[in-house]
């Protein structure tokens, strides 16, 4: 249904509004940033206390404006009571914003700040440290109900407004789930942000094949032997299986983001392997899918 058609009679447009919100030096900016370049209409720094207001606004302008993200940080002292109160009001109004939730390790977030000679906002007389922490305890809950967890320790700006462009650049159907299958090894520790995390270390290791301990999972030498191993094609038709489910509750749900994370020692052979057949079957399925190999290289 196109924009004046919707508009007859002045009924109001509801608009599509996003919240982005996560650690201070996680990439807030840069990811509003990306949104905008994708013809959002972005407000930075907006108390939470303001959404309902701007969304009414919105509203009266009759769908001039049908998407709306909102970056919205910790310096509001309320800032988990006004933001859960806005969006009860939001939902009251029959919109339902999502919250796409900036995060990174410790250490690179004390990095960030010694790069740029910023305080955090949170110190006050304390360490750098000491406001990383109070900001993790203050933004504990948003972060548990988050849409979206984007980890940018590792992405730089290109990587970081890549992946915002692979979630919202092509957006048309809004009720249509955005997965993500990333690969990683459990030496360099679990991805932050997957929502289901599944283990291939019960595969035989190509590492210790002589011949293919230089190749990659999305080599056919490496690819080959994990799939011929007992229990790999028993494993991938039945997490297939299950993952059907999921998707289809995930959308009953109305959720719009999934990451699914397939992890091994180092996260170049089998895990590469598997999550490259997920991925396959998945979009066999329509579902709308990328897959990421977030460790391959590091060896």
């Amino acid at each position: 249904m196109n924009t004046a058609a919707a508009n007859i009679g002045g009924t109001p447009q509801v608009p599509d509004i996003v919240i982005v919100t996560g650690m201070s030096g996680a990439g807030r900016s840069t990811a509003a940033k990306s949104l905008e370049d994708l013809d959002w209409f972005v407000v930075d720094n907006l108390p939470p206390g303001l959404l309902a207001t701007m969304a009414d606004l919105a509203e009266r302008g009759q769908g001039a404006v049908p998407r709306i993200a909102v970056v919205v940080d910790v310096r509001s002292r309320a800032f988990t009571t006004d933001l859960q109160s806005a969006f009860d009001e939001l939902e009251a109004r029959g919109a339902h914003p999502r919250v796409v939730f900036l995060e990174a390790s410790d250490e690179v977030l004390v990095r960030r700040f010694e790069s740029v000679r910023r305080p955090h906002p949170l110190q006050a007389d304390g360490r750098i440290v000491d406001g990383i922490a109070r900001e993790r305890e203050l933004l504990r809950e948003v972060r548990a109900e988050a849409d979206l967890v984007i980890d940018t320790s590792a992405l730089n700006v290109h990587e970081l407004r890549g992946k915002i462009v692979s979630f919202f650049g092509g957006e048309g159907n809004e009720s249509s789930l955005r997965a993500t299958v990333v690969s990683f090894g459990y030496k360099y520790g679990l991805p932050v942000d997957a929502d289901l995390v599944v283990d291939c270390r019960f595969l035989p290791n190509p590492h210790w094949v002589p011949e293919l301990r230089p190749h990659t999972g999305r080599d056919a030498p490496v690819r080959d032997y994990v799939l011929s191993q007992p229990g790999a094609k028993e494993f991938l038709d039945a997490y297939t299986e299950v993952l059907r489910l999921l998707v289809r509750g995930y959308e009953r749900e109305g959720k719009h983001y999934v990451t699914l994370a397939v992890g091994c020692t180092g996260g170049k052979h089998r895990s590469v392997a598997m999550a490259e057949q997920l991925g396959g079957r998945l979009r066999d399925e329509g579902l709308d899918l990328q897959v990421v190999h977030r460790d391959l290289g590091r060896e």
